[in-house]
C-alpha cells in the first residue's frame, strides 16, 4: 500500500470520526486507487450511497459550522 492510499485512508478515517461526533454515519466509505495497472497518483475516497435524511443532516452540520466560522471571522 503506497503513501497516496495511506493518505486517502487517513482522510476517510478523519471524516468518519468527525461525522460520528456529529451523530452522522455514512453506510459505506472506502478507498480506491485512481487507476489500475500503474502506481496511483492519489487515492479516491468513496463515500458510497447516502440516504436523503443523512444528506440533510450533513448539510445542517456544515451550515451550522459555516455560520460559526463566519461569526468567528467577524469578531
Amino acid at each position: 500500500m503506497g503513501p497516496k492510499i495511506c493518505e486517502a485512508e487517513a482522510a476517510r478515517d478523519a471524516l468518519a470520526a468527525a461525522l460520528r461526533k456529529a451523530g452522522i454515519q455514512f453506510p459505506a466509505m472506502d478507498v480506491t486507487p485512481d487507476g489500475i495497472g500503474r502506481p496511483p497518483r492519489y487515492g479516491l475516497v468513496n463515500l458510497g450511497e447516502v440516504s436523503a435524511p443523512v444528506v440533510h443532516a450533513l448539510a445542517d452540520v456544515i451550515a451550522k459550522g459555516a455560520a460559526v466560522g463566519q461569526t468567528e471571522m467577524t469578531t
